[in-house]
């Protein structure tokens, strides 16, 4: 009973956890700024070439 205890209250595993979960965000957070940049820059790519002609 004192090793499910002990294995319940031992939180150095959280610690990676936590990384992790940050990692992810971060990677999710710089997929969508690229993805809504792409698409800026096209637009402005069209906008420029629409004015040249």
């Amino acid at each position: 009973m004192n090793r499910i205890k002990n294995f319940f209250a031992n939180e150095s595993g959280l610690e990676l956890t936590e990384y992790a979960v940050g990692a992810a965000l971060i990677a999710v957070g710089a997929v969508i700024a690229f993805t809504l940049l792409g698409d800026n820059i096209t637009a402005v790519i069209n906008n420029l070439a629409g004015q040249i002609n």
